[in-house]
């Protein structure tokens, strides 16, 4: 049975893919809106990785709503969060996709999906939405991926991802300036894999 994993090219959807690699056929589905070479990008840590990768192109009017969202609020949580759902129902569409699987852990407060909103989905795709890492603190995170995987960090700002943020940034970027991106975005570290420990 197949799994299709969201993925960042980050440390998180990795290791939920290395987690869920005994138990299903693992698909790593990154969504891009095509602002940046995002795809491109998760497509490198895929390979090194050993999983299957594909590039799930979203309707750029959900990135249009999300700035909205972001501009309005002055802070990036509901217009991830609403960039999220809208991947997620938009990988749930797709009528090869039974189970869907994302690297959301304990203590994540973006991107994050309601229950009601995760059995909406569930009930009107007809698949199932699993979070692996939903028990797991940030510190047990952190040991797994050192069994696992070598992985590099650095401000979100200056670290290229297959996530929702780096567009969204992008957009703000290209629209306000750089400016307006260090306004609305606190400063947190992010991460990309260089390779899987074997």
């Amino acid at each position: 049975m197949r799994a299709s994993v969201l993925f960042s090219g980050g440390k998180d959807s990795s290791l939920v893919a290395i987690l869920l690699e005994p138990f299903f056929d693992v698909e790593l589905v990154t969504c891009s809106f095509s602002v940046l070479p995002v795809g491109e990008v998760a497509k490198m840590a895929a390979n090194e990785l050993g999983f299957a990768h594909r590039v799930l192109k979203l309707d750029s009017i959900v990135l249009e709503n999300a700035l909205t969202i972001i501009i309005n609020d002055g802070y990036p949580k509901n217009a991830i969060n609403y960039i999220h759902q809208n991947a997620v129902e938009s990988l749930a569409s797709d009528v090869g996709v039974k189970i869907i699987a994302d690297g959301i852990r304990r203590d994540d407060r973006v991107p994050v999906l309601t229950d009601s909103q995760v059995r909406s989905i569930e009930d009107r795709f007809g698949i199932q939405y699993i979070c692996p890492l939903r028990g797991y603190g940030r510190a047990a995170v952190n040991m797994l991926v050192q069994q696992h995987l070598v992985i590099e960090e650095g401000q979100s700002d200056d670290m290229v991802k297959g996530d929702y943020e780096t567009e969204l940034r992008e957009m703000i970027r290209q629209r306000f300036g750089h400016e307006k991106v260090s306004e609305l975005f606190p400063m947190h570290i992010q991460s990309r894999i260089v390779k899987r420990i074997m």
